[in-house]
């Protein structure tokens, strides 16, 4: 390949295929473009960040523009926008603040991420109004909560984002509400591990307002409320957490097929259905390897598996970007919660599923052992072939033991194979029943 490979997007994505190809292929010319500053950053540490925990924001950098340039040979180019992709002449337009330019490619990665749902609010533009998706948001809002000494905030949106900043703001002192619209806050986890984490949260102090549609926000150049269908709650910073949205527009434009879910469809090496064209990360879709279906699931480690075997891949090597089972785990101050597969049993029978579920509390470590703390654990099969299809857990500790069933969701084990698995035992760590096998052993006894 005698034209470079070419990455719109410089973060997890992105730089991964970057630095994968030129391990591959050292003679391979790399340039990524990245229309903002920030590269390579861990977007999953900015509530952190916010709430003191992290002191820098610089921390949350993995890998520095200049180390990527000087020590792994990427040309890499911050403040430079990609407006447009012609697939039919192998090139891509750039903007920059002084020049337009056109660049040849020999394969090309279209690595643009997702943005934050901006619902059509009156009073979004109020000073005092965030999303958090980028690094520059974090850095304002923590400007914020610094210098203006926000009493009260509301958060509008109940999931990852929502959860995370509510312990953040409440860590910095601030009176904190949650508006979510569903009938319980982080949906996807499950009706029992939502209940245990709202009841915490209360706990904690934060006001938990559920199945409660927001209708805007209200004040006088900056937000002094949030208003509801018949009522308005005193907010003087407000986080909107509603969800994140593929950036497909690029690829959109170029005639670039787009999946089932809104983001860029992709075969199993990430190729698009443009020739040498590939995507990976929030703006592109995986395979769920419990449905077999196209699935479209923004998180850290699906993007930075995506971008490395792509990277692998144009640098000689053909390799599998891998499905995705949408695993994901959550601080909720005191609390971990954490879920994969398909949980929700009407999205199950959606998905051609008989579901079959058992909930247990069990311990994570033997009742003669000190430390130990109660586990919840959910965990879901399909009743004709009995198949293990999700779980979800959540408690003080042990909530990691979700990727025991992560695997077995890749592996499409069975429950019976499940509950034989040899996991470790020692009275320190676990009891000899594994709250997962414990869950498998109900769970095959009600299959």
């Amino acid at each position: 390949m005698d034209d470079p490979f070419v990455i719109v997007g410089g973060d997890a994505a992105g730089m991964s295929a970057a630095s994968k190809a030129k391990r591959e292929n050292p003679d391979l010319e790399v340039i990524v473009f990245e229309r903002g500053d920030w590269v390579s950053y861990a977007a999953c540490g900015m509530p952190y960040y916010v709430k003191g925990t992290v002191e820098e924001l610089d921390d949350l950098v993995a890998v520095t523009p200049d180390t990527f340039r000087e020590k792994r040979d990427v040309d890499l180019r911050t403040g430079h926008e990609v407006v447009a992709i012609d697939s039919e002449a192998q090139s891509i337009t750039v903007e920059t603040d002084d020049e337009t330019f056109e660049q040849s490619y020999g394969a090309l990665l279209i690595g643009t991420g997702a943005r934050a749902v901006h619902p059509p609010f009156d009073g979004l533009d109020l000073e005092g109004v965030f999303t958090l998706r980028s690094m520059d948001e974090a850095d304002a809002i923590e400007t914020y909560v610094t210098e203006r000494e926000p009493e009260t905030a509301a958060i509008v949106g109940g999931g990852y984002v929502g959860v995370e900043m509510a312990e953040a703001l409440i860590e910095r002192g601030l009176e904190v509400s949650i508006f979510e619209m569903l009938p319980r806050i982080l949906q996807p986890f499950g009706e029992a591990a939502a209940e245990i984490v709202e009841d915490h949260l209360r706990e904690q102090g934060v006001s938990l307002h559920l199945e409660t549609a927001v209708s805007g926000f209200d004040g006088d150049g900056h937000v002094e409320a949030v208003e509801l269908e018949d009522d308005a709650v005193t907010a003087d910073l407000v986080i909107v957490g509603v969800g994140v949205a593929a950036n497909v527009e690029l690829a959109e434009a170029a005639g670039i097929e787009i999946g089932p879910t809104g983001a860029i469809a992709v075969d199993e090496y990430g190729r698009t259905s443009a020739p040498d064209v590939y995507a990976a990360g929030d703006c592109a879709e995986a395979t769920n390897v419990v449905t077999g279906e196209p699935d479209h699931v923004p998180l850290a480690l699906t993007a930075n598996r995506a971008g490395r075997a792509i990277g692998s891949t144009v640098g000689g090597t053909p390799t599998l970007t891998g499905g995705t089972a949408g695993t994901a785990i959550v601080k909720a101050f005191d609390f971990g919660v954490a879920r994969t597969g398909i949980i929700d049993h009407e999205r199950a029978r959606e998905a051609g599923f008989d579901p079959v579920s058992v909930t247990i509390d069990t311990s994570t470590k033997p009742h003669y052992y000190p430390g130990g703390a109660e586990l919840t654990v959910t965990l879901v099969a399909d009743r004709e072939s009995e198949r293990v299809i999700g779980a979800s857990l959540v408690g003080q500790e042990g909530t990691k033991r979700i990727d025991t069933v992560a695997t077995a969701l890749h592996a499409a084990l069975t429950v019976a194979e499940l509950e034989r698995l040899d996991l470790a035992y020692a009275p320190p760590f676990s009891p000899v029943w594994d709250p997962v096998l414990t869950a498998a052993k109900v769970l095959n006894g009600k299959l």
